[in-house]
């Protein structure tokens, strides 16, 4: 998953607008890496 599909799928929660940038940049690579870690159970866009 690149950090664009992340930020799309991250952005979808209104959490993440509460996180400021740095907060936010952590969770989208931490986000990336789980996604790349398990693919069979990542979240696919219908």
């Amino acid at each position: 998953m690149t950090q664009q599909e992340a930020i799309r799928v991250l952005m979808q929660s209104p959490f993440y607008f509460r996180l400021d940038i740095k907060a936010r940049k952590i969770l989208i690579q931490e986000f990336c890496i789980l996604c790349t870690e398990c693919p069979s159970q990542a979240i696919r866009p219908r």
